[in-house]
């Protein structure tokens, strides 16, 4: 998948028998095992691939790789469509811009019902592989936000940093209820504090509220975290999942040209695509965290290059997923061993200081 960059099995199948000199008929069908039920397969020992047995290692293979002293995580919940078939609900660790899934449910797109129970299950599934000592956040946009998924993120020792629409009330500890647009009118400007949100269904909480310049709306964010506890700026986290769902489809491996429609065999087949995507991200990330630095700090205060730096932090001219596909190709090209990377978190994004 990684030296191709596509998931598609012919692809992957011809480059193997080229590769291996074997048939590729044979090829094909030894890879197609991965994702077939046990009674499609030949042999009376076959057993079909449980993916939920994956979650927690996929967790904690992440984590067995973390370095440095930081015991934070970001978990992001989000759903991606494949056309009108298939609806993927995701939980993904999100890392240096990127999204590596650790847990995921595939049901048909025209499929009737309530996500809840495959949410819970998803978020039950992982419990075990994060250790009690870290500090973990659980991010999700305005349209997952439900009081159930609030509360058994909580069960779970994990903080909700949930959103929420803007059409609603707050009260504030010691106060009375007051529209959720009051508390940021205009943009430019932020609040935080405890208290009671929504009047039908209260939900005592903290309230992150900021509307940053340049945007059309503000984030209005509830947690269980304390306000000198929380910045709404972590928010930020949440849309690299949406980075993720581009590098399994159009932008890396190629996932929307995928001629399976059988949910539960998807479900296996995404057991190759985390794992791609966990080495790829780790050896990029790596990369990335390593590399060589500018040395400003080093040069006298009248050289040039000080003269002229910004003073802004290097952007990201090339995403993890992307630079770890290619020091890996460039590794097999020039026939060494393959790399194993690390994963190297950086500092959340932070805001500057909000109101009362």
């Amino acid at each position: 998948m990684v030296i191709v960059r596509s998931c598609g099995l012919t692809t992957v199948s011809h480059f193997l028998a080229n590769w291996l000199q074997a048939n590729e008929h044979a090829i094909r069908e030894r890879l197609r095992d991965l994702y077939r039920e046990a009674a499609a397969k030949k042999g009376a020992q076959r057993r079909e691939l449980e993916p939920e047995s994956c979650f927690a290692p996929l967790l904690g293979w992440v984590l067995s790789w973390w370095s440095g002293e930081s015991r934070r995580l970001a978990l992001v919940l989000d759903a991606t469509t494949l056309a009108n078939r298939l609806v993927v609900l995701v939980i993904s660790v999100v890392y240096r811009g990127c999204a590596i899934p650790v847990a995921w449910k595939v049901i048909p797109a025209e499929e009737k019902g309530r996500w809840r129970p495959h949410w819970l299950r998803l978020l039950n599934t992982l419990a075990n592989g994060v250790p009690t000592d870290w500090f973990v956040i659980v991010l999700a946009d305005r349209g997952l936000y439900a009081r159930w998924l609030y509360q058994a993120l909580r069960d779970l020792g994990w903080h909700p940093f949930l959103r929420i629409n803007a059409q609603g009330l707050f009260r504030p500890r010691g106060e009375r209820y007051r529209p959720l647009k009051s508390f940021v009118p205009q943009a430019g400007t932020s609040w935080c504090g405890v208290g009671t949100c929504f009047s039908t269904h209260p939900l005592e909480c903290t309230l992150l509220a900021v509307w940053s310049e340049g945007y059309d709306e503000p984030w209005l964010i509830v947690t269980d975290l304390t306000p000198p506890q929380a910045d709404a700026a972590w928010y930020g986290l949440r849309p690299w999942i949406e980075g993720g769902f581009k590098d399994v489809k159009r932008g890396g491996w190629q996932w929307q040209q995928t001629r399976i429609t059988d949910s539960q065999r998807v479900e296996r087949f995404w057991v190759a695509i985390a794992v791609a995507t966990l080495w790829v991200v780790s050896v990029g990330g790596e990369a990335e965290a390593t590399q060589p630095v500018s040395g400003l700090e080093h040069l006298p205060e009248t050289h040039i290059a000080r003269q002229r730096a910004t003073r802004r932090s290097r952007p990201r001219l090339l995403s993890c997923f992307r630079r770890g596909i290619n020091l890996i190709v460039a590794t097999v090209i020039a026939a060494g061993p393959l790399p194993l990377g690390r994963f190297y978190p950086h500092p959340w994004p932070a805001s500057s200081p909000r109101g009362p």
